[in-house]
């Protein structure tokens, strides 16, 4: 299992890092916000640790930026911050559990294999969900959510957001979508492929902030958090 820790402290990141060693974990350290973000973006990891108090960027803005690009990682806080105000911030900004230093080392093993048991059950779970920032399709149910608002997709619009959601922030041409989501080849004189990606957008995108599918002009389509 790998693990990021995120911690300015270099004494107490190298003891948890140690820790998690001597336990057949595979710990990463970044010391500062920016570093730990830059690490999340380039490896995967299963769990992430996080200080509140960091450089270039606060642990707590970090954790909302996560909770958007990568909502199933688990999330401890490991901080000095204690007090009740302390936590249900950390909380509300996205963190699975919250430790406050000082700590022991069996707590922390303890915290963290019951996050990763709780992931995973979830993952089983489910299995027949799509998920990408706050838009959730489940395969099941054949419904679609958006930040836990219900929409709905006619039977083609559900086919192509369930590619969309297996090809996040990949490059999608026209010809692609004809061919693996209508089962065809792209007639270059016709521009259903576009009026079907205007449909979505009008659904998925319309009356949220960020949005979530865009145009790669001359190449086709792709479906990321930011343009």
């Amino acid at each position: 299992m790998h693990i990021l820790i995120i911690e300015d402290d270099i004494r107490v990141a190298q003891l948890i890092a140690r820790g998690l060693e001597e336990h057949g974990f595979i710990p990463t350290i970044a010391y500062d916000g920016l570093q730990g973000k830059k690490l999340l973006e380039q490896n995967t990891y299963d769990l992430l640790i996080t200080d509140v108090i960091l450089p270039k960027i606060d642990g707590l803005d970090l954790c909302k930026d996560i909770r958007v690009k990568y909502p199933n990682l688990p999330i401890l806080i490991l901080t000095a911050l204690g007090s009740t105000d302390n936590k249900v911030e950390g909380f509300d900004s996205g963190a699975d559990d919250y430790l406050v230093k000082p700590f022991e080392m069996r707590e922390l093993l303890v915290r963290i294999r019951a996050l990763l048991r709780r992931n995973a059950s979830m993952n089983i779970a489910t299995g027949n969900l799509l998920t990408y920032s706050d838009l959730e399709m489940n395969l099941s149910t054949k419904s679609v959510k958006r930040n836990n608002i219900e929409i709905r997709l006619t039977p083609k619009e559900f086919k192509l957001m369930e590619y969309m959601l297996n090809n996040p922030e990949r490059v999608l041409s026209r010809n692609e979508i004809a061919e693996k989501v209508w089962d065809t080849h792209f007639d270059t004189g016709t521009n259903f492929i576009d009026v079907y990606i205007n449909y979505l957008r009008k659904k998925i995108d319309k009356d949220f902030d960020h949005k979530l599918i865009h145009t790669k002009s001359g190449m086709g389509f792709i479906l990321k958090t930011e343009e």
